[in-house]
């Protein structure tokens, strides 16, 4: 249909280079609106908490086209 657009593209955390997943997740918790249950956690604890989740399928990556970002989205 006419002003159909991608809405973004699932990217397996597998196939992203190890430290640009890093810097994407570091990004991803630092970012406004992003809410850590426990506050008080490092940035570190934050990373493999998301790393974790990621490998255990609870939430994914997702590039979206349109803004060509990449986000990490909890899986449905």
């Amino acid at each position: 249909p006419p002003g159909w657009q991608e809405e973004g593209v699932d990217v397996p955390y597998e196939r992203i280079d190890p430290e640009t997943l890093r810097r994407m997740i570091q990004e991803f918790v630092t970012r406004d609106g992003a809410d850590w249950g426990e506050a008080g956690c490092t940035m570190e604890e934050k990373v493999e908490q998301v790393l974790r989740q990621l490998r255990g399928r609870q939430v994914k990556v997702v590039f979206d086209l349109s803004t060509q970002t990449a986000n990490i989205v909890v899986c449905r």
